[in-house]
């Protein structure tokens, strides 16, 4: 039996990326994304995103906070021992495969009037 695990997303950047380095050569970098229901009432979806290699630095380089992303990847979660109480610590994660660049971050002159 053949399974699917493929996530599409279009929002906007949270926060500006967050960028790793590792001795082996291997670049990643983390972002979230906030995703605007169909409703207004409805508040924004949250989802922590993970790119890697050349795509990681792409990010690195050109998303900053309120920056328009799409991006396609796989759901997954992030397992961690938590160092200062012990606790294992679990967290859902999209690792991106696709990313397409949007909009640059909205200047204040376009938020007049909108909510996110």
């Amino acid at each position: 039996m053949n399974y699917i695990n493929k996530t599409m997303l279009i929002g906007r950047a949270g926060n500006d990326p967050e960028i790793k380095y590792f001795e082996s050569g291997s670049v990643k970098t983390k972002v979230s994304i906030a995703v605007k229901p169909p409703y207004k009432s409805d508040q924004p979806l949250w989802f922590d995103l993970v790119f890697w290699g050349a795509t990681a630095e792409v990010v690195a380089n050109y998303v900053r906070k309120g920056s328009q992303i799409a991006v396609t990847g796989e759901f997954n979660f992030d397992r961690w021992v938590d160092s200062v109480s012990g606790v294992s610590r679990v967290k859902p994660i999209i690792n991106v495969s696709a990313l397409e660049l949007i909009s640059s971050p909205r200047t204040e002159a376009d938020n007049l009037g909108q909510q996110f």
